[in-house]
């Protein structure tokens, strides 16, 4: 038997083949009413979201296209609006870009960038948001790190940021009606 890549989850077909993809290879394909209140972009993000929920959160190597597909309908469901033509008004997105806030703790501190994420992250709930998008992480991250290249240090440190923000969401949040997204 071939060991399965760390990164990649066994997607078993409904003919029963299993095939396995990693969360780049996963792709969303948005059709009828659907693509017209939806952003591809964060469908992709929302794939990669339940692809991460699937392997990390639940420790599952593998699982059905149609849980798969069920996971990301209500995904998807909590982004729609009460008329799907109406496009979501922008006032209810705020956005934080992570790298600005990694250069303003001032590079290789992470003491300081913690503090300052919560306290961005607390200040755009006081306007309450339907969505908290966080960009830049990947540049945050290699930013706190002073690295050139993507290490194992560099995910750890992600996997950290992504988990800290998670807590802020639990603790600071108490709606059910808004979401956040990292990327």
């Amino acid at each position: 038997m071939i060991t399965l890549a760390k990164d990649c989850l066994l997607f078993q077909l409904a003919n029963g083949e299993q095939v396995p993809f990693s969360a780049e290879m996963i792709s969303v394909e948005l059709i009828g009413e659907t693509a017209r209140w939806i952003d591809l972009e964060m469908a992709w993000h929302a794939a990669k979201a339940v692809f991460h929920y699937f392997k990390q959160e639940l420790k599952r190597q593998s699982v059905t296209a149609d849980e798969f597909a069920a996971a990301m309908e209500k995904v998807l469901s909590g982004f729609s609006l009460k008329d799907s033509k109406a496009a979501q008004p922008k006032a209810s997105v705020v956005e934080s870009d992570l790298f600005r806030l990694a250069r303003e703790a001032g590079g290789g501190c992470e003491l300081l960038f913690f503090p300052s994420l919560r306290n961005e992250f607390r200040q755009h709930l006081r306007h309450k948001p339907r969505l908290v998008r966080f960009h830049g992480l990947r540049a945050c991250v290699k930013e706190i790190m002073g690295a050139q290249r993507w290490s194992a240090r560099c995910t750890d440190l992600e996997d950290r940021i992504v988990d800290f923000l998670r807590e802020c969401a639990g603790t600071d949040m108490g709606r059910s009606d808004l979401a956040f997204v990292v990327e």
